[in-house]
């Protein structure tokens, strides 16, 4: 069902997918699963748009209550990227699931900035029980390094759309280099961290999965073999979520 999050008075596109009502439970864990960065010419206006699918999936093979949602800039969502502003969605879309009266806990997942993203939003944020990154980038100092040539790329794939944004870039580019899920994985530990890496992704490196684990400390790492950057349309990488998330569920709630 389609589930509006409101950010910073901006409206994002959410789905909410539930369980059938034969696994329905009261305190049932809740999921947030977050799309990545905008890949090809104006992919900001298809972003995500696999997500609702993977939603209904994981909640129906899980029993879990599953929110996804496109990142400000994307999709229908309003407003424009930045780094600062998807960490606030996210966070909306946590303080959402959290809210909710049958929901017993949240955890979440991301693919590629996603999951960069979602290790950043567990280490600040204690509600959130385990992350699952999939292609999970350690940092943005790539970005950070040239913020002129990263914005015309933002600009030219849509994920910024008007015309005078950012108001001040080297505000929006200091918070790139501020973000850091090196930092962050380690601030989460010793909740759980799954970091699932393809072994032929041109895109992230295994180095970063593998820097990301040692930061956590505990991390549970899996490198699928042959697999590329786009992990959310293996069918080994989900299978690997689907386990931890069973495995999630029996989990006790932090003390």
């Amino acid at each position: 069902m389609e589930e509006p999050i409101r950010s910073e008075g901006l409206r994002l596109d959410g789905h909410l997918a539930r369980p059938s009502p034969s696994s329905i439970a009261p305190g049932r864990p809740g999921l947030v699963i977050c799309h990545g960065f905008p890949i090809g010419a104006r992919g900001a206006a298809t972003s995500g748009q696999t997500y609702p699918e993977l939603a209904e999936r994981l909640a129906r093979e899980t029993g879990w209550a599953v929110l996804t949602f496109n990142f400000r800039g994307t999709g229908t969502s309003e407003g424009d990227f930045s780094i600062d502003g998807w960490l606030s969605d996210l966070r909306h879309g946590v303080d959402l699931m959290s809210e909710r009266p049958d929901i017993g806990g949240v955890w979440v997942a991301g693919s590629s900035t996603g999951g960069s993203l979602a290790i950043c939003e567990a280490g600040d944020d204690e509600r959130v029980r385990g992350v699952a990154a999939l292609s999970a980038r350690a940092d943005f100092d790539d970005w950070a390094a040239h913020p002129r040539r990263f914005l015309e790329h933002a600009r030219s794939i849509g994920v910024i759309r008007q015309a005078d944004y950012p108001p001040r870039l080297e505000e929006w580019a200091r918070e790139l280099k501020a973000v850091r899920p090196l930092v962050m994985a380690a601030r989460l530990a010793p909740r759980p961290l799954l970091l699932v890496q393809g072994s032929d992704d041109d895109m992230v490196p295994a180095l970063d999965a593998r820097a990301l684990a040692d930061c956590h400390g505990s991390a549970e790492l899996r490198i699928i073999n042959g697999a590329g950057h786009r992990l959310r349309h293996d069918p080994r990488a989900i299978a690997v979520l689907l386990g931890w998330l069973e495995r999630q569920s029996g989990s006790p709630a932090p003390g």
